[in-house]
C-alpha cells in the first residue's frame, strides 16, 4: 500500500492523505474543510479505481470558485500518477 500526501489550492481543505492500493482508493483523510462532506466523497472512493474517481469529480466547482475540493481530490490524483 503507498501513501501520497497532496496540498490542494483554491479550498477550505488544507490537505489529503490517500493510501492507494492496486490503483485503486483504499483511504482518503481530509484535513480541514466540509468535514460531514468530505467524510462522505471519502466513502463514496473507496476502493474506487483511480482514473474513474478523476472522471467522475474533475472540474466540479464551488459556488463562483474556479475548483473545489472534488475538484482537487482529482488534481491530487493526477498528480499521484504522475509521481
Amino acid at each position: 500500500m503507498e501513501k501520497f500526501n497532496y496540498q490542494p489550492s483554491g479550498v477550505c481543505s488544507r490537505l489529503f492523505e490517500f493510501e492507494v492500493e492496486d490503483d485503486k482508493i483504499n483511504n482518503l483523510n481530509v484535513i480541514g474543510g466540509c468535514h460531514g462532506n468530505l467524510q462522505g466523497i471519502s466513502a463514496l472512493l473507496k476502493g474506487m479505481p483511480i482514473d474513474e474517481a478523476i472522471e467522475k469529480l474533475e472540474g466540479i466547482r464551488c459556488h463562483n470558485k474556479p475548483t473545489s475540493c472534488p475538484d482537487q481530490i482529482a488534481k491530487a490524483l493526477k498528480a499521484y500518477k504522475k509521481a
